[in-house]
């Protein structure tokens, strides 16, 4: 055995002692009501496929016509010949669709982050991210080799005590935070982190992958009644709700003309394949024509909510914190057993001693499927 397989073989048994060891396998997700095929036939509650656009005929037919024009992939970056037509088109629907001037689109929300935060923080600035900011966040912080600090969980008063004691040692302040957290399902207090962000000359950047296409009418978590927050930096992705890939930053135009500048994951990766830019493209569009269609995923989270006592969602998805790993592990197989395929959220994921199952409600769930889940959870004890 030479070093490099000993190495990972020490390391695999370390993660399978602590009950942590992980295994991609194949699953086949069809349209009929969140249905899955993996080790069975599931409903499944754990994807991110929030209005049920991944496969909506209208997405696949875009894909698929801009393959026949364009071909199946970009060729190339987008600053050598991957920049096709449909990039600008797709950047100009997203900018628009959220009331800002420009956008650039990147291959991964997760490739979106790690390009941005290096372009706007480095030696000398200061990085604020919410403790439960997705993790890409932070890889882009570490990056940016700004200096790094965590305020607890949407606490207003911890961040307003980190701005007083470091604002002023410091250069440009970024402050980060996700829309909606995708592990707890609540929505960040936007419109008093942008009071707190202006007040300290500070740019608040909100990752809004899991609020677009589900909350305010679809326009994600930056916006409030119809109205667009004084948010500088919207960034998000296509993989949710709208049903396809890649990832997009909203800025003013010198902002994102920067971006375009200086951004390692855009300038040394190749473009996304048209089909997919296109298919984009369909989902927004849908998103934009269709607002009652973004108030479903809520609806169908609310339905669970009430049936089981819990609070009222603030998003699409709806966690059942177990803490136990064992226990997690037990009832995701419970449910499994019953048809309801729903994945343990173990850490590093989620802080230790928070292990979960996580469920994720989809527009395309069918209401009778979701009273059969509620009686399952309670007949098999799975409440916390």
């Amino acid at each position: 055995m030479d070093s490099l397989s000993k190495f990972a073989r020490q390391k695999l048994a370390e993660i399978k002692t602590k009950g942590l060891y992980r295994q991609t396998r194949p699953t086949v997700r069809t349209k009929a009501g969140g249905t899955a095929r993996k080790d069975g036939n599931f409903i499944s509650f754990c994807d991110n496929d929030y209005l049920g656009l991944n496969h909506h005929p209208d997405l696949i037919k875009a894909a698929e016509a801009a393959s026949k024009k364009y071909g199946a992939g970009a060729g190339s970056s987008r600053l050598v010949t991957g920049d096709h037509p449909l990039n600008a088109e797709l950047e100009a629907k997203i900018a628009g669709f959220k009331e800002g001037e420009a956008a650039c689109i990147f291959g991964s929300g997760y490739l979106t982050n790690l390009g941005v935060i290096p372009v706007l923080a480095g030696r000398g600035d200061l990085i604020i991210a919410d403790r439960l900011c997705h993790a890409c966040l932070f890889a882009g912080s570490t990056l940016a080799e700004a200096a790094l600090k965590v305020f607890r969980h949407n606490d207003l008063d911890h961040l307003r005590d980190i701005l007083e004691k470091s604002r002023n040692k410091a250069g440009n302040v970024l402050i980060l935070t996700d829309g909606i957290f995708s592990m707890d399902g609540d929505r960040a207090p936007v419109e008093a982190l942008s009071d707190l962000a202006r007040e300290f000359d500070a740019w608040l950047m909100v990752d809004d992958a899991h609020g677009l296409g589900v909350v305010e009418d679809g326009h994600g978590a930056s916006f409030k009644r119809g109205h667009r927050l004084d948010v500088p930096l919207q960034m998000g992705t296509f993989s949710k709700a709208v049903g396809s890939y890649g990832g997009y930053i909203v800025a003013d135009a010198p902002v994102i003309d920067l971006i375009k500048n200086r951004a390692r994951s855009l300038i040394y990766t190749t473009g996304l394949p048209p089909g997919v830019v296109a298919a984009s493209l369909k989902g927004l569009e849908i998103i934009e024509t269709n607002p009652a269609l973004s108030k479903k995923p809520i609806q169908k989270a609310a339905l669970f909510c009430t049936r089981l006592g819990l609070p009222a969602p603030q998003s699409s998805i709806v966690p059942l914190i177990l803490g136990d790993l064992e226990a997690t592990m037990a009832a995701a197989s419970k449910l499994a057993a019953e048809g309801f395929l729903i994945t343990p959220i173990r850490p590093p994921t989620v802080p230790d001693g928070t292990a979960r199952l996580r469920f994720g409600f989809s527009a395309s769930h069918k209401d009778e499927d979701i009273l059969r889940l509620v009686d399952v959870i309670k007949g098999k004890r799975i409440l916390p």
